[in-house]
């Protein structure tokens, strides 16, 4: 039986992302196939905070998806049978993807995912990210699991 908790090590064990693409540090409430919540400690020191913009750190609402679709995949590879070495997560499609508020350094983002559905390697799932309770972006999306030979 999964864990109901992933430290940032266990989370790199189970998908290829890397400093400075690992967007999630910790996954916990776990339910096998079907939801979790990751979190996201966002500091100043992150390389995206130089361009994005000079004197008004916002993280870019494009990494907040990316966030929310890392700890999707781990969730699935964590708690299926399709993970194993080699395994890559692939965006297929995003929609309704909605920014309400800026994230900002210091704010610690809370991923919470869901899947919608899901055939064989394809996952669908809808994410919300809230800081201190707070929405602050959303969006629909899709991802295939991929074990490379």
């Amino acid at each position: 039986m999964p864990q109901d908790t992933l430290t940032v090590t266990e989370i790199m064990n189970l998908i290829p992302h890397r400093y400075p693409m690992l967007l999630v540090d910790r996954i916990q409430d776990i339910v096998a196939g079907e939801g979790c919540t990751g979190f996201k400690n966002v500091t100043f020191n992150e390389p995206f905070f130089q361009g994005h913009f000079p004197g008004e750190p916002i993280m870019p609402g494009v990494l907040i998806v990316e966030a929310l679709a890392q700890t999707a995949g781990a969730l699935v590879i964590h708690t299926t049978d399709l993970g194993g070495n080699g395994t890559s997560v692939y965006f297929m499609n995003i929609e309704e993807a909605k920014f309400r508020r800026p994230v900002v350094p210091g704010d610690v983002l809370e991923m919470k995912v869901e899947k919608l559905q899901s055939r064989g390697s394809v996952w669908k799932f809808s994410g919300k990210a809230y800081v201190n309770g707070k929405v602050h972006a959303e969006a629909k999306f899709t991802a295939m699991i991929v074990k490379k030979d």
